[in-house]
């Protein structure tokens, strides 16, 4: 079965076996949108371009998944939770950050917000998909 894929999500995932990590750059403000969306958030534009992003980013906060929202693709990532990353191009989402168990979360919770950078996951069912993971230096 094939799957019909939006252009921009097409393109991103495309990058991602490629190894590269894309947002779209708006080229009147400079804002970067990362998860690539076609039209700039913060000044409307729609002429938006493809954009690599260096990958390097910040963790703000960290929440533990419970067994609800634990994802059965996700066993392959080892221990992991959900955080409020940041972007060094200025981009804030929510995202999967592997390496933290509920004893290293309380190590960083008084360090918050500490380094960490993007990373390609090979995630079961053939595609590839973005995490996070902490920097050497937590």
């Amino acid at each position: 079965m094939s799957i019909k894929l939006e252009k921009v999500v097409e393109t991103f995932y495309e990058n991602l076996e490629q190894g590269k990590i894309m947002g779209r750059k708006c080229p009147h403000c400079q804002n970067v949108e990362f998860p690539p969306v076609y039209a700039c958030n913060e000044c409307g534009s729609l002429e938006t371009e493809w954009y690599e992003i260096s990958g390097r980013a910040k963790l703000h906060s960290i929440v533990m998944p419970a067994a609800l929202s634990s994802k059965p693709e996700y066993k392959n990532l080892g221990k992991y939770a959900y955080g409020e990353v940041e972007l060094e191009e200025g981009s804030r989402l929510n995202a999967v950050v592997r390496g933290i168990t509920k004893k290293k979360r309380k190590e960083l919770q008084d360090k918050l917000p500490v380094n960490c950078h993007a990373s390609i996951f090979q995630r079961e069912g053939g595609y590839k998909t973005v995490v996070f993971d902490l920097d050497e230096e937590q």
